[in-house]
């Protein structure tokens, strides 16, 4: 039963991802790449937090209370409950950026407002170094998800299996197949998140009967630690958090307007109303299971001893889709940066034509590199996260800041990029501080101390310079 349920979700999702085209001009590359800056406040609710709550919301939460106890927690948690406030001001302003220069990527807004291909260029690099292995991520959360459920499927099949799913989506309309998809998606993830988290405390006898299960057999893991471990924790959420709107930015340019958007971000962490479910779920698997090999399975041992067969089947679909959209999405960004940022002057039919080949070369590669070398990209994507942020100098200045000149910023970038490797791969340990928010403190100093000598700065007032109505009116000009 589980089978049948599961495949009805893939198959369902496939649906909806082919009548997405319909009524379309998928071959206007602003439609297929953003949508026609045309969704509405649900569709991109369901499109923001698609992107958001992936595989590793199943996987990486429960696992790491698993492992590390309610440490893990204050800052997976922390950062995103911090990041809606700062979308909900930077957010609307970002799309008012996008709308004005007709941006799709993030180099695209940067080219456009400091008319500078160099920077254009070294944006869309980092942006590669953040998404190359990230798909490689999915991948295995995919496997770890469906293995742990009982699905005897072997991971070469599920990773060949996932790419082909996962450019399907993609192929004919774009970014209109995972907005589509993720409203069934997120609804499905939801559901099975609360149905675990309550088939947990229930089992145990009550939230406080469970807690105290685990207080008997591993009281360290509810406990908050201090020093630098605190340290970390909270200057990670602050990294994070700001880091956040980097990697959100293509969503933003769906939204049909400023308000649209902003109203998004206040409903936005509604959402996160499932997260105590998943707290319940990994400590009843501590509870019951305190020797599990994999940490990372915690959620779904929880839903294997507790649920019926359909209702894992149900687990599955969420889980599958969870990472099928992020795939979709992140090889779509990528094809988008490479067709319009690496190789610009392209045609729409040729941004369009080479997008779907980047896409369908992006998961080859990275399904590959799952199944034959798994560890490779392991370095890489510890530290992904801390290269795209790097990005955020940039988004400032276009945003907020007038006196940050192009070559200030190309040299920012190239600084902060370069702080992450050394940091990282030196292992330095300065007070429990993120490297990442050390290095894009490296950035912001690099930045305004060339632009300083360095003035050549964008001919283009900050967005945060317009009001609403008169950013409307900058608009409509740039149009004409």
């Amino acid at each position: 039963m589980a089978t049948i349920i599961f495949g009805m979700i893939i198959i369902a999702s496939l649906i909806l991802a082919f009548l997405a085209v319909r009524g379309r001009d998928v071959l206007n590359i602003e439609e297929y790449l953003v949508g026609g800056r045309a969704f509405t406040g649900v569709l991109l609710f369901f499109l923001a937090v698609g992107e958001i709550y992936s595989i590793g919301t199943m996987v990486g939460l429960p696992g790491g209370i698993y492992a590390e106890g309610a440490s893990y927690g204050i800052w997976f948690l922390g950062y995103i409950l911090l990041a809606y406030p700062v979308g909900y001001f930077l957010a609307p302003l970002i799309w008012r950026a996008g709308k004005r220069y007709g941006s799709m990527t993030v180099p695209d807004m940067f080219k456009s407002h400091y008319g500078s291909r160099s920077l254009e260029l070294v944006a869309a690099l980092t942006f590669f170094a953040f998404l190359l292995p990230w798909a490689q991520l999915q991948f295995a959360g995919l496997q770890v998800a469906l293995g742990a459920l009982g699905f005897n499927i072997s991971p070469t099949t599920a990773t060949a299996v996932a790419a082909v799913i996962a450019f399907a989506y993609i192929i004919l309309s774009g970014v209109r197949a995972p907005a589509n998809i993720s409203i069934l998606k997120d609804i499905l993830l939801f559901v099975a998140i609360v149905i675990i988290g309550v088939a947990a405390a229930t089992a145990a006898g009550g939230v406080s009967t469970l807690f105290g299960a685990v207080e008997q057999i591993n009281p360290s893991s509810l406990t908050i630690e201090g020093g630098q471990a605190m340290t970390f924790a909270l200057t990670t959420i602050v990294f994070q958090a700001l880091g956040f709107m980097t990697v959100t930015t293509a969503f933003i340019f769906t939204g049909r307007s400023e308000v649209t958007v902003k109203r998004t971000y206040i409903v936005m962490p509604l959402y996160m109303l499932m997260y105590p479910f998943l707290v319940f779920a990994a400590y009843y698997a501590l509870s019951t299971a305190p020797n599990l090999d994999q940490p990372n399975t915690a959620l779904f041992a929880a839903a294997v001893q507790l649920l019926p067969d359909w209702l894992i089947g149900l687990v599955a679909g969420a889980a599958a889709l969870s990472g099928l959209l992020i795939l979709a999405v992140l090889s779509l960004t990528l094809g988008a940066t490479l067709s319009r940022n690496i190789t610009p002057g392209l045609s729409d039919t040729s941004q369009r034509r080479l997008t779907q080949v980047t896409v369908a070369v992006y998961l080859i590669v990275t399904a590959a590199l799952t199944i034959l070398a798994p560890t490779l990209m392991l370095d890489l994507i510890a530290i992904a996260y801390y290269f795209v942020t790097q990005t955020l100098v940039g988004l400032f200045g276009v945003l907020f800041v007038r006196q940050f000149s192009a070559p200030g910023l190309v040299t920012g970038l190239i600084a902060g990029n370069v702080a992450v490797l050394v940091l990282h791969f030196s292992q330095t340990n300065i007070a429990g501080i993120n490297v990442g928010l050390i290095a894009l403190l490296v950035n912001f100093l690099v930045t305004i101390a060339v632009s300083a000598v360095a003035k050549n700065r964008s001919s283009h007032a900050p967005m945060a310079a317009f009001g609403r109505a008169e950013s409307r009116q900058q608009v409509e000009k740039s149009t004409t």
